[in-house]
This record gives C-alpha cells, structure tokens and sequence, in this order.
C-alpha cells in the first residue's frame, strides 16, 4: 500500500508567511501528487492545516481537499481548532468524539491518526481519555501492524526550539506504544524538518514541511527572529508492506514557487 504524507501546510486565505505563499505551495503539493503517485490510496496531512481565520482558512482547505483525486485524511496540530476542522473538514467514520482522532483499518495494517492539539499552545497533550481510546485501538490490532501518525514529537529530537514545544507527556504515551509489539512505525509532524531513527524499539520520522522549513539548529535562532531558511518543501511517499517500510522524501516544487516577487 502507497500513501503519500503530507505535514504543516498552514493554509491561509489571504496574505503569505515570511514572504511564502502557502495556496501556491499546497497546490504544488497536491498537483504534484495527483499527476505522479495516482496509486496511492490517500493522504495524511498531519497538522497545522491552518492560520488564524478559522472558518475562512478551513473552508479553503476543504476546497483544496474537494478538488483533490487523491482522498486527503486531515489531522490537528497546535495551530487548529478542533471545533473549527471537526465542522468544515470530512473526517473517516468511528473516530473518537469530540476529538480529531480516528482509525484506518487496512486489510494488512491499521493507521491510527492521533489528536495531540491543545487549546492555547504551542506544545502538545494527550489526555487519559485520548491514551485510552490509543490503548484500545492498540489491544484491537492484535498481531496486525499499526502504523501511528501524530502531530507532535513525544520526544526531544536535538532540535533546540522545536524541543521545547513537543508533547508535554511524552513518557506516558510512549509507555503506552512500549507495551504493544504490533507498533511498527511512528510518523510525527510539527518540527518543519527531516529526521529519523527509533526510540523504545520502535522506527520514527518526521518530514519537511509543505508550507515553509524551520532552521538548522546552528547557527541558534529563536522564535521572534524566526525567518524560513531558503529551502525547497517536501512530502513523503510511503510504501507499507505490513510492518514493512520505505520512505521516499520528495521535493515537488522548487524553492521560489509561492515567494513573493519569484518570476
């Protein structure tokens, strides 16, 4: 099975952040997706759909999502409103109430889209009732794979100012997935940047961002003088074969698509 992943469009309707067009980038995102990956069975766009116009900007996502070939599955980052996307987004059937959280049962493996937004912050949660629901869904997988897509990182991953803004109860969440040896990959978004590896025996990755990318590390930088680094975006295609996977990063358009003043 083919899906492809997409992170942190932050869509807007209007205006552009850091000088970056966010419509053109996810245009080129979707566009480029639709014309060369048609197999795959969907997207999962793991976060931070929006800006700050909560019904206009989601209202245009559900129109990008419309005139998409490829079905997109959406999820909540720090920058949703849960309210605002459970209204104007279409959701799988028999998630959990009242949260941006659902399963995708497969014939040789299960998605589970995590809900890690919490109201008024930057970092994440993940409360005793969204650990149960996780829990539940984990004990009903029973030997098939589990493949677990979430915003925020419930790990510090050396990158200094996106460590600061990660799932504020990590260790319980992971103990959760430890205790489960059907987990076979965990997909996070948030940090705007590419890494890998594995914690607790389980493989991980995060991906570029579709809208703009974070700094290295180095040189230090910080939030108020935040500026995107002149870096192309991406997203991912990934090929799971059970608990089996391969991940390719695509950069689909260049750097200059969507900046202000590019011919």
């Amino acid at each position: 099975m083919k899906i492809i992943w997409m992170s942190d469009p932050h869509l807007q309707n209007a205006g552009t952040i850091g000088g970056l067009d966010p419509r053109a980038r996810l245009k080129a995102a979707l566009d480029h997706a639709n014309a060369h990956y048609p197999d795959a069975a969907f997207v999962v766009m793991s976060g931070d759909l929006v800006g700050d116009d909560i019904e206009g900007d989601y209202a245009l996502m559900a129109d990008f999502m419309a005139r998409s070939d490829l079905t997109v599955l959406p999820m909540a980052g720090n920058n949703d409103n849960r309210q605002g996307l459970l209204h104007q987004l279409p959701l799988p059937e028999g998630g959990m109430d009242g949260f941006v959280q659902y399963a995708v049962e497969l014939p040789e493996c299960v998605l589970l889209c995590l809900d890690t937004h919490k109201e008024g912050a930057h970092a994440g949660a993940f409360c005793e009732a969204r650990l149960a629901w996780l829990e539940q869904r984990l004990k009903q997988a029973g030997d098939k794979p589990v493949h677990v897509f979430m915003h925020h990182p419930p790990m510090a991953l050396g990158l200094p100012k996106q460590d600061e803004i990660m799932l504020e109860n990590g260790d319980a969440f992971l103990d959760v997935l430890a205790r489960y040896n059907n987990v076979a990959h965990l997909y996070m978004g948030h940090v705007h940047r590419q890494t890998n590896g594995s914690l607790r025996g389980i493989p991980f990755a995060t991906i570029g961002a579709v809208s703009f990318q974070a700094p290295a590390p180095r040189p230090e930088w910080d939030w108020e003088s935040f500026q995107p680094p002149k870096e192309a975006p991406r997203y991912a295609v990934v090929d799971i074969n059970g608990a089996d996977v391969c991940m390719q990063h695509i950069q689909f358009c260049a750097y200059g698509v969507g900046l202000e003043g590019a011919s």
